[in-house]
């Protein structure tokens, strides 16, 4: 950027987004270190941050900046107009949304958020919704008013949407959704009573499921000096500035797998956000750096979790590495180790949920969300609906809201319409890896070989440098040269769930 107008408005962005980095490293130490009675004060710094950065957004000045550099566009050199035309452009959206919005929501949310999650925690710990309704009927209602601020032409759901996933409508997922909708549940039903080989219980000390999560990033090129591997309730990824990459897990000794699975999803997410435009640049922050949306990030680290680390041939190579490390083999030979790897039966936890039953998770949370947001459905009837529902999507029911509507952090923290993002990245990853496999051949071929790193090159090469140019149909398009549909991600689960099902028992 060679005018003095763009240098401005590179400095005035760049301060802005050292001051959401601080944000994010708050929220870092909240989810991983925080003592729990620090909650309150945590609550009024971040609300005090997030007031700065809406100011920083909707001042006169930051118009003036935006304005003057709009002027300026065509001083540039031509090659660089494009990409700094749609810059502004997507600046300029955000400016014009944020300007709609009263600091004192803003305020008030970033307090009701920190507080609902502080409140969820001990919920879900005390297996009590009551405790934790009030704070989730407060975040609804300031939801709302963002939704009547904002006044898009789209309904209040689709309105809190929009910055996880863009240009998403309810039509559209009926249209993406409804093939699932009808064939899951079928595919679910078929396993049930089917004979096939013994998964026995067995446990995993915290400190060897730790030991092979490290060795599993030490071969996915994890960098000591650029990357951090954390422990949190819930797992979850963040870049919190150029070089500065964190993610989290969770071990369950009574569910061995567990913390190495959500490793392989957290560290396929912090892939895409290194692969990134604009990591190594001055211009790390602006919107073309940003990722595409939370559906496309869904599917780099569900690429890595399912056609990777749940891939058979991922097995063959890692049972001895687990044989090892545990000092027994209880699973039996690699295949058992496959088959503990991918879950067939349903289950109550999303998180811990197979490729099977997912999907179903997701639209339960969907359906539930839209009746909360759209629809008045009271809160406290919450727990009733969520039982309802996975009645008639999985035929199974919780014994307690913990296993419920308390499981997942998401609600506790007002992020209403994140969901779908997950069910996208199925579909959207399903869609990449057979356009992948296609160009370089089949994954578990690479997997055998131990080629994580030419499935890595592919990514880097084809999908990662996209960022926010495009939405993530456009980027579906763009890679596969097709629309986005349910279709692949079907015919990969009916195939896989062939190869299991064809699994001797033992």
């Amino acid at each position: 950027m060679s005018t003095a107008a763009f240098d401005q408005l590179h400095r005035h962005q760049r301060e802005t987004h050292v001051l959401a980095s601080i944000n994010s490293c708050l929220y870092w130490d909240q989810n991983t270190a925080m003592p729990p009675d620090g909650a309150a004060w945590r609550g009024e710094q971040l609300a005090w941050v997030a007031q700065q950065i809406h100011s920083r957004q909707t001042g006169a000045r930051y118009g003036e900046l935006l304005a003057a550099a709009e002027a300026g566009l065509g001083q540039l050199p031509p090659d660089d107009q494009a990409d700094w035309q749609q810059n502004l452009a997507l600046l300029r959206q955000q400016y014009e949304r944020q300007c709609r919005l009263d600091p004192a929501l803003v305020n008030a949310l970033a307090e009701a958020r920190a507080r609902g999650y502080s409140l969820w925690q001990d919920a879900r710990h005390n297996r009590d919704f009551s405790t934790f309704a009030p704070a989730l009927e407060e975040l609804i209602r300031l939801r709302l008013e963002q939704v009547r601020q904002l006044a898009e032409p789209r309904s209040p759901w689709e309105t809190l949407a929009q910055p996880f996933e863009p240009d998403v409508g309810h039509q559209r997922l009926e249209e993406l959704f409804a093939p699932l909708r009808q064939r899951l549940p079928a595919l679910v039903e078929r396993v049930r009573g089917r004979p096939r080989r013994a998964t026995p219980q067995w446990t995993m000390d915290q400190a060897v499921q730790r030991s092979l999560c490290e060795q599993l990033l030490a071969c996915w090129g994890f960098d000591e000096r650029r990357c951090v591997l954390a422990s949190s309730p819930h797992p979850f990824s963040t870049n919190l500035g150029p070089r500065d990459f964190r993610i989290t897990s969770r071990t369950l000794v009574q569910q061995p797998l567990s913390a190495f699975m959500a490793t392989a999803h957290e560290w396929g997410h912090s892939l895409y956000d290194q692969g990134l435009p604009g990591q190594e640049s001055p211009c790390f922050g602006w919107p073309l750096a940003a990722p595409t949306s939370m559906g496309v990030h869904e599917s780099q680290s569900l690429f890595w979790e399912n056609r990777v680390a749940r891939g058979r041939a991922f097995s063959q190579v890692w049972s001895p590495r687990f044989a090892e490390a545990v000092g027994a083999a209880p699973w039996g030979d690699a295949d058992g180790l496959w088959m503990a790897m991918n879950p067939l039966d349903p289950g109550l936890i999303r998180v811990e949920a197979g490729e099977l039953s997912y999907c179903l998770h997701i639209l339960l949370r969907y359906e539930l969300e839209t009746d909360l947001l759209e629809h008045n459905m009271p809160v406290a009837e919450l727990p009733e609906h969520w039982c309802a529902h996975m009645a008639r999507y999985l035929d199974i029911t919780p014994d307690h809201v913990s296993e419920g509507c308390l499981q997942d952090v998401h609600w506790s923290e007002g992020l209403f319409g994140y969901f779908p993002s997950y069910a996208l990245g199925h579909l959207i990853s399903a869609q990449l890896t057979e356009a992948m496999e296609a160009e370089i051949g089949p994954v578990e071929t690479h997997l055998a070989a131990g080629g994580e790193s030419r499935l890595l090159s592919w990514l880097r090469r084809r999908v990662h440098p996209l960022g926010r140019r495009v939405n993530g149909e456009q980027l579906v398009q763009q890679v596969t040269g097709g629309s986005l549909s349910a279709a692949p991600f079907l015919r990969y689960l009916e195939a896989k769930l062939d190869r299991l099902l064809a699994v001797a028992p033992g």
